[in-house]
């Protein structure tokens, strides 16, 4: 085996993928099987500087740099070689946020991340124009801000970009963006699979008393679809990502994505009537829809695949942190009565004792709301747990109804989708810590969601895995595969996941769980208003 991995090196048969996430920037090579077969990371915060969420152009260089050398310092350790050519490189970074240039390439402002709310009036004022849910995070949302807080700098920009977009182009000189992370700047057209023409004629109009120099189009990155060549790595970026200077130029580049559409990839959900959920900290569901939705939810997000299809989104921020709150006050509770107890086997123990409640959680109330959730409009949380006299209050209830409410916001955002929209969704595939104590969040979100829900033991290498197989797809696809059969033929063939279908009872369980949930908002609101 390492003799051929060692081969598939030398002779530049491997793909990289990296991708900068909000903690951590992962460098993932995989061979010629799409097999992960290196890796190498870089832990990294985002400042909060001025009032705005930002990184560094030093931090980000820095970390791709050090993500990299860990990368090329486990070939070394592994297979005794040095990395010197690759097969092919993709980038991928989170999605969203605002990185505007000059024309001498210098950055504008510092970088706004996805994770700032600064852009209320201009989300509302482009949803309302365009009939399209612009959320606060998008780049375009960003941009007509700062115009409408007449910010200096807007009359210089040269070019608007993402954080892997912004990568990419210092890497190859190439101006572009993968239709995934495309579809988070400015809304996509699905028949010409670029930014709606339409509506950038009528952002030019709205802007044209400002007299600025340029038009949308004129500093917009070009849209690149999964599988098209996005240039190559120069020769100033290949000693700018390889600061040992082994790495040669010339290797070809995928156009970089959003992690979104990298995760999508790395759970081999990118198929019409699939969709995965990420459930952790906060819990995101992806569908890949059929047919444009009727009307304007601004619950739900619209982006699309790496290959160009329709995703909606439903985001709840949060999910498990006040979950995780309790197990550990029952950590501490075991710690005081003298019992040493191994953190995951308290959470395996606590977890499947949920499955023995009652299908409704007997009647208990809570909210993990630690921040605000938009899904059902708060600005602030105050986390709660709360039960009338005559509800059955034991152990598995009290585990069950904060799995239950883990997962409320987000279900209001599957209603709309799945009741009013009437979305056809054949399987779910679900990833991320909510999923670790085998077949418990999986019962729990089949039955909140009536979809039968898979769990992959390689979902969890994440999106740089992510978008070195979209890097694999666009070298090694024939004529006409579509990602979809690249994916199920070449990369996931012969992994079934462990699969949970809905069990009724859970379903109609949730669902009187869910009256329960949305009557109490106004005790959520209450505390809101009453506990400061």
């Amino acid at each position: 085996m390492s003799l051929d991995v060692r081969n598939a090196i030398e002779s530049g048969k491997t793909v990289l993928g990296i991708e900068l996430g909000s903690t951590r920037i992962k460098a993932v090579l995989i061979g010629e099987d799409n097999v992960p077969i290196a890796s190498g990371s870089h832990d990294w915060e985002n400042r909060y500087e001025n009032n705005v969420w930002t990184y560094r152009l030093d931090d980000i260089w820095k970390g791709i740099q050090d993500s990299y050398q860990n990368m090329a310092n486990d070939v070394k350790q592994q297979y005794g070689v040095t990395l010197q050519t690759l097969g092919a490189i993709g980038f991928s970074g989170m999605m969203h946020g605002y990185m505007a240039f000059d024309k001498n390439d210098e950055l504008l402002v510092p970088f706004r991340t996805w994770r700032n709310n600064m852009t209320e009036q201009a989300s509302k004022e482009l949803t309302e124009l365009f009939n399209y849910q612009i959320p606060q995070r998008w780049s375009i949302a960003h941009l007509y801000q700062a115009i409408l807080n007449k910010e200096d700098h807007v009359a210089d920009i040269h070019f608007q970009t993402t954080l892997a977009g912004y990568v990419h182009w210092k890497l190859t000189g190439e101006k572009v963006l993968g239709v995934g992370e495309a579809s988070g700047v400015f809304p996509i057209d699905l028949n010409t699979k670029s930014f709606n023409e339409s509506m950038i004629t009528q952002f030019n109009e709205v802007i044209a008393d400002q007299k600025l120099p340029w038009k949308l189009e004129d500093i917009f990155p070009k849209v690149l679809v999964a599988g098209e060549n996005a240039g190559v790595l120069t020769e100033e970026g290949a000693k700018l990502l390889d600061v040992s200077g082994e790495l040669k130029s010339g290797i070809p580049f995928c156009p970089p994505e959003g992690d979104a559409g990298t995760g999508m990839v790395a759970t081999n959900s990118v198929a019409k009537r699939t969709g995965n959920v990420s459930a952790g900290t906060s819990v995101f569901a992806m569908v890949v829809l059929e047919k444009e939705l009727s009307k304007v939810h601004t619950e739900i997000d619209l982006v699309t695949t790496p290959a160009g299809d329709l995703v909606g989104m439903a985001h709840s921020n949060n999910c498990s942190s006040d979950l995780n709150a309790w197990v550990g006050l029952f950590g501490e509770y075991s710690k005081a009565m003298g019992i040493d107890v191994d953190m995951n086997q308290l959470y395996g123990t606590l977890y499947n004792l949920a499955l023995q409640g009652d299908p409704d959680a007997g009647g208990l109330l809570a909210y993990g709301y630690l921040s605000g959730e938009h899904m059902t409009h708060f600005e602030e949380g105050r986390p709660l747990f709360v039960r009338s006299s005559d509800s059955n209050f034991n152990l598995p209830n009290f585990m069950r109804v904060h799995l239950f409410t883990a997962l409320g916001a987000l279900k209001i955002g599957m209603d709309i989708l799945l009741k009013e929209e009437e979305v056809k969704l054949d399987e779910i595939l679900g990833h991320g810590g909510l999923f670790k104590t085998k077949g418990v969040g999986q019962s729990i979100m089949a039955g909140a969601l009536n979809v039968p829900v898979s769990v992959m033991e390689t979902a969890g290498e994440g999106g740089a895995w992510g978008i070195a197989l979209l890097g694999s797809y666009m070298i090694n696809k024939n004529a006409d595969e579509t990602l979809e059969e690249f994916l199920n033929e070449k990369v996931f063939a012969g992994q079934a996941g462990e699969r949970i279908s809905p069990d009724p009872k859970d379903v109609e369980g949730f669902e009187q769980f869910m009256e329960r949930y949305k009557n109490g908002l106004a005790i959520e609101r209450a505390a809101i208003d009453h506990l400061k």
